[in-house]
């Protein structure tokens, strides 16, 4: 008869329990007939052991009570002291009685036989004893009586002694059979992982490697699952998600490219008209008149930056770019960064601290304008009316250390893990429109580019802290972190947040 592997998850299910569960259930029904039988003599044992125990204390103290009212009689030779001494008699019988039944043995049977006789000896001289001084025979009964007692209490504590080590021997048999079925247990435990292993584990591994890659966004290995037939099936299912998600990411880098173009021709349109405005080209403005142009133009500069991260983003999106790197000074930069926002920061009465090194660095300066742009927009963004932006830059051995913060509400810790993903956007202060959801995903991407990383600080101030941590000198040919090779769809790397 040939024997194979089952093909079906079904039957690698059928058979791993079967391998296991057979030899459990058999090893369980025979523990549990052994442990009901052990703890059955065992209650037995205790049982007829106090009850032993118990009589052969009353037998003595009935002995010794019987004694007593004896002597009692010899002297004052009264029926009231007669009557008692017949009532302690009839509790000494019951009492023998008694321990005839719980010891049974035949010497047990013969030494309490003996000890009836010399209590039915005292028993009938006992009357004649009224108002006597000398000896009786029946006085002189009660140490054989005694003795007799002694016997017995002997016996029964040998019975009770036979019994434990019986109790013990059958304990120490069905350890010993139960450790034989648990030795014979191991190989068949073994074999079932061993089958487990081998049918199940790289199968699952395969899925396992295969979801967390498309959990991170990267769709470039294609997905072959071996193994069982049903396992087989949901690899091809995964596949299928994998190819449908390439589609998809190209079909929104498409549309994000064709919208950020088509946008772009009616806010240029709108741009010039306002500056038409501004410069009188259509007469003089007035006060009010200025104001709301002033409004229109600054919100078409943000609307036009929007769309210059729609097409930055859709571009590193699509495929992975190098750097253009460059010497230039780091604090000219940010004063250009800082003038373009004066409107903003007048209007909303923020305050600025800013302490930048003038530091030489070689690196893209256009990514690192839009790293600034976007974080100081950020800032202004969720800082109240009257309130403080904090921008620090220096040297940190070969690094440079940048810092941003507001003195707005801070990011809550269950929106930290995702703000550096595209297009989500966290709750937005009142009075605020919420953006796209992709600028501090581009600044991610660029500080990652230039081999560098992103993170939130606490507690040093009120707001939302950015720390960003990059080489003074990027190297040219780096390769964007977490992105795949140029054609293939993208895979995002999310910051460590702080």
């Amino acid at each position: 008869m040939r024997w194979a592997l089952p093909k079906s998850l079904n039957g690698f299910l059928l058979l791993g329990l079967a391998i296991i569960a057979i030899p459990l259930l058999v090893a369980v029904v025979h523990a549990t007939v052994q442990m009901t039988r052990l703890t059955g003599t065992t209650q037995k044992l205790v049982l007829e052991s106090v009850q032993a125990t118990r009589l052969t204390r009353d037998l003595f103290s009935q002995i010794a009570s019987l004694e007593r009212s004896a002597r009692l009689y010899q002297v004052l030779g009264t029926p009231q002291v007669l009557a008692t001494f017949r009532g302690n008699d009839e509790q000494l019988d019951g009492t023998v009685q008694s321990l005839r039944v719980q010891l049974g043995s035949a010497e047990a049977s013969a030494d309490l036989a003996r000890l009836s006789e010399l209590q039915a000896q005292v028993r009938s001289e006992v009357p004649a004893l009224a108002n006597t001084t000398t000896q009786s025979t029946g006085l002189e009964a009660f140490g054989p009586l005694q003795q007799q007692a002694a016997r017995v209490a002997e016996l029964a504590n040998h019975q009770i002694d036979t019994e434990l080590k019986t109790l013990r021997t059958q304990t120490t048999q069905a350890r010993g059979k139960l450790l034989l079925e648990a030795a014979l247990m191991i190989p068949l435990l073994l074999l079932a992982v061993l089958a487990f292993t081998i049918g199940l584990g790289r199968p699952l591994r395969q899925i396992d490697r295969a979801i967390t890659e498309l959990g991170n966004g990267s769709f470039t290995h294609a997905i072959d699952v071996t193994g069982p037939v049903d396992l087989q099936r949901l690899g091809r299912q995964l596949e299928w998600l994998r190819l449908r998600l390439v589609e998809l990411a190209q079909e929104r880098n498409r549309f994000l490219r064709h919208m950020s173009h088509e946008l772009k021709t009616p806010l240029a349109n709108i741009r010039e008209g306002t500056e038409l405005l501004m410069d009188g080209a259509v007469g003089e403005l007035g006060s009010g008149q200025r104001e709301v142009t002033t409004i229109l133009q600054d919100n078409s500069i943000k609307l036009q930056r929007m769309i210059e991260n729609l097409l930055s983003f859709s571009a590193w999106q699509s495929n992975s770019i190098g750097l253009d790197p460059s010497e230039f000074r780091l604090r000219p930069l940010v004063k250009q960064v800082l003038e373009n926002q004066q409107l903003t920061l007048v209007s909303q009465r923020l305050r600025l601290d800013v302490h930048v090194e003038n530091l030489l660095l070689y690196a893209d300066r256009g990514k690192v304008r839009l790293i600034l742009e976007n974080l100081l927009s950020n800032a202004i963004k969720y800082s109240p009316r009257g309130g403080a932006i904090h921008l620090r830059a220096r040297a940190t051995g070969d690094e440079l250390t940048l810092e941003i913060a507001d003195s707005g509400v801070g990011i809550a810790p269950d929106e930290r893990a995702h703000i550096f993903d595209a297009f989500y956007t966290g709750r937005s202060p009142s009075g605020h429109v919420k953006g796209t959801g992709i600028g501090l995903s581009v600044v991610h991407e660029f500080v990652q580019v230039h081999g560098g990383s992103i993170t939130l600080r606490d507690g040093e101030f009120a707001g939302a802290h950015f720390c960003i941590r990059m080489p003074l000198r990027a190297n040219r040919n780096a390769p964007l972190p977490g992105l795949p090779e140029r054609g293939a769809a993208p895979e995002r790397n999310k910051a460590n947040a702080a």
